[in-house]
């Protein structure tokens, strides 16, 4: 059981920190973020295929057109993570990636423009060290809620900058205290 479970989120530990410009791929790590609010990491990432199968394989254009009986269906699905709120969210966010794409010609072009296109490596001694929030990410979850995203707390936006390969952080003391 163990092992199927590793199997469930291991593409998010192999994505993690990869950097990436592919819309679709970038939705879905902003997907796991939006569900694992209150959550682990684990609990979210290890849902992916249940986002593929109720989110129409994560097509952007597709969950952006998504109505309310679409999340009364989704709500029904025992294996998902039934919080409409976040259903909602992950409907919007689909909506507020078109928009952007209209504005900017990509999703990653919007993202990838706040680090200047390029990865953004921040070092620190220890991991304790590592926050879980920067003022870079309180301007990009600002930002993007004026984009209409929703469930992009600064502390969301941070985790997702981290998954998608934006923002990288090194601990240079790998030592167990």
């Amino acid at each position: 059981m163990n092992s199927q479970n590793g199997k469930k989120y291991g593409w998010y530990h192999e994505q993690w920190g990869k950097p990436t410009r592919d819309d679709r791929l970038l939705f879905i790590l902003l997907t796991v973020g939006t569900f694992q609010a209150g959550l682990s990491w684990k609990a979210a990432a290890g849902k992916l295929d249940v986002f593929l199968k109720n989110f129409y394989n994560m097509e952007i254009q597709k969950v952006a057109g998504m109505m309310p009986d679409d999340v009364e269906r989704i709500m029904k699905d025992p294996d998902m993570i039934r919080n409409p709120r976040k259903i909602n969210a992950t409907i919007q966010n689909a909506q507020a990636i078109l928009a952007v794409q209209e504005e900017y010609g990509s999703f990653a072009e919007y993202m990838w423009d706040f680090v200047g296109g390029v990865p953004r490596l921040n070092v620190y001694e220890e991991a304790y060290e590592v926050p879980n929030v920067t003022p870079l990410s309180k301007h990009v979850a600002k930002d993007m809620k004026k984009h209409g995203f929703t469930f992009v707390g600064p502390v969301v936006t941070y985790m997702f900058m981290k998954a998608s390969g934006m923002i990288q952080d090194e601990v240079l003391n790998h030592e167990q205290h």
